[in-house]
């Protein structure tokens, strides 16, 4: 990987965790990692999932799956978030973890819509 790749995935990487903390994500921040080559998230501290941030124009879609699964711990969902040059961020996942990430806040809008 070239220098100029590196540094716009690093550049990436900054601009998500800085996204994700206007979410409401306080403590995302990029990972402690050189070249990938650990297995680490690119993006931590959001609870329960292992991200890994693809800032790219050609997104082989599968293949950045296939890394965020393999690499995810134990209790994590993996999830890929991807922006390429003017677009917004996306997340994409396996819809079984989608279903899983949103099953809780889907049963409470429903409970609050029930009671009104």
């Amino acid at each position: 990987m070239g220098k100029s790749s590196r540094n716009k995935g690093k550049r990436g990487e900054i601009e998500l965790a800085k996204a994700l903390r206007g979410l409401g994500y306080a403590v995302a921040r990029r990972g402690q990692q050189y070249c990938g080559a650990n297995g680490d998230a690119d993006i931590v501290g959001v609870p329960g999932m292992h991200i890994e941030c693809k800032r790219v124009e050609a997104l082989h879609l599968y293949d950045a799956l296939a890394q965020a699964i393999g690499d995810a711990k134990d209790g994590e969902l993996p999830v890929v978030m991807h922006r390429r040059n003017n677009c917004e961020w996306v997340a994409i996942m396996r819809l079984e973890d989608w279903g899983e990430a949103t099953r809780d806040y889907i049963a409470g809008r429903r409970m609050r819509d029930e009671s009104l």
